[in-house]
């Protein structure tokens, strides 16, 4: 478990998740969260490296998908498995059964590593917080909030691809409206960058620090 881990000195570490949907802005979001002291454990990372050659995961992924998904230097290529997934419910479910497991023990690790350091806050980024049934691993929930629309706009924008294909993109994630209820604090950033860095001050200033500087 990831929440109620104990640090050197018997204070708790707090997990705070952070998640949202494609292009709501997390990264964006984590970054400032950053600025103000917080340590950021972020999932995409962590399933760049349990995918790295030769790792468990990256031999399951093989062994289930082919070697058509791999670069010439044997490492997987995202693009063509991204390919497969997206199209095809059942290959994903498949996929997220190899690397969800494997994301999770790497979290233990990293987690295990900040509780020796005495961290008393961690944000734990993952796009999939909710769908993976992870929130467990979490004492509360932040959900980066964009509506339909904007959510659009930007992933056309970002990966330079039509409406459709933003849509489809879209599409395999719980819905925006849906996951915001999961959240204990929604951010709106439907507005400017500026907007954005008030919202996350004023939030980790009021739910994170307070008046003691602590949760």
């Amino acid at each position: 478990m990831l929440n109620g881990v104990c640090t050197q000195g018997g204070e708790p570490v707090h997990i705070i998740g952070l998640t949202g949907g494609i292009a709501s802005g997390k990264s964006t979001v984590a970054k400032l969260l950053e600025s103000h002291g917080a340590v950021v454990i972020d999932a995409d990372q962590l399933a760049r490296e349990v995918v790295a050659l030769e790792e468990p995961a990256y031999n399951d992924i093989v062994a289930a998908f082919g070697k058509s998904i791999l670069n010439e230097d044997r490492t997987i290529n995202r693009t063509a498995l991204g390919k497969i997934i997206f199209c095809d419910p059942e290959a994903r479910r498949r996929l997220e059964s190899i690397t969800h497991p494997a994301i999770g023990k790497r979290a233990e690790e990293k987690l295990a590593e900040l509780k020796m350091a005495g961290t008393r806050v961690v944000i734990y980024m993952a796009p999939l917080l909710i769908e993976a049934g992870a929130t467990s691993r979490v004492d509360e929930i932040w959900v980066v909030y964009v509506d339909r629309e904007v959510q659009v706009k930007r992933v056309m924008e970002r990966d330079n691809i039509t409406r459709e294909e933003a849509l489809q993109k879209i599409a395999a994630q719980m819905p925006m409206e849906e996951k915001r209820l999961y959240g204990s604090e929604v951010i709106d950033n439907r507005g400017t960058l500026d907007q954005l860095e008030k919202r996350v001050k004023v939030l980790w200033e009021t739910k994170v620090t307070g008046k003691t500087g602590k949760i």
